[in-house]
C-alpha cells in the first residue's frame, strides 16, 4: 500500500482528501480522463465540483506529479509520472497499456532534420489490443 500523502508532500503539493483519492484512483486505474475520475470522486465526495477536479489535476501536472496522455480523437488522460515510456492504445475499446520505447533515435533524427529545439517527446501508437483483434 502507498502512502499517498507523503507522496503528495514530496512533490510539494498540499494534502487534501480530494487529491488523495485522485492519486489513489490513478494508482488503481494507471489512466483516467478528467470525466471518469469525476465520476469516482463524486461517490465519495457528493459535493465536489468538476472544477475542483480540474483545478487539482492542473496543479499536479505543474509539479510534474501526473502526465497529461493527449490521444488521439479522445479525451487527455493521466497518469501518475513514471520513467519515459510510451503508450499503446486500441483504437476500439480505447484500452491503454503502458510501454517501455526508448525515444532517444526519435529525437535526435528529429534534431538533425530540423533545428526546432525539443524538449520532450510523446509516442502514442494506435491499434487493436488482444482482445479487440480476436
Amino acid at each position: 500500500m502507498t502512502n499517498y500523502t507523503n507522496l503528495l508532500k514530496e512533490y510539494d503539493l498540499k494534502v487534501t482528501p480530494q487529491r488523495v483519492a485522485i492519486v489513489e484512483e490513478l494508482y488503481k486505474n494507471g489512466h483516467m480522463n478528467i470525466d471518469d475520475l469525476y465520476k469516482k470522486l463524486l461517490s465519495k465526495f457528493p459535493s465536489v465540483s468538476l472544477a475542483t477536479i480540474y483545478k487539482n489535476i492542473n496543479a499536479m501536472v505543474e509539479k510534474v506529479f501526473l502526465s497529461e496522455v493527449k490521444l488521439p480523437n479522445s479525451k487527455s488522460v493521466y497518469e501518475l509520472v513514471k520513467t519515459e515510456h510510451a503508450h499503446l492504445v486500441c483504437s476500439s475499446c480505447g484500452y491503454i497499456e503502458d510501454i517501455m520505447l526508448d525515444a532517444s533515435s526519435i529525437q535526435e533524427q528529429a534534431n538533425k532534420l530540423s533545428s526546432f529545439k525539443i524538449d520532450s517527446t510523446s509516442i502514442v501508437l494506435s491499434g487493436l489490443c488482444p482482445h479487440c483483434s480476436k
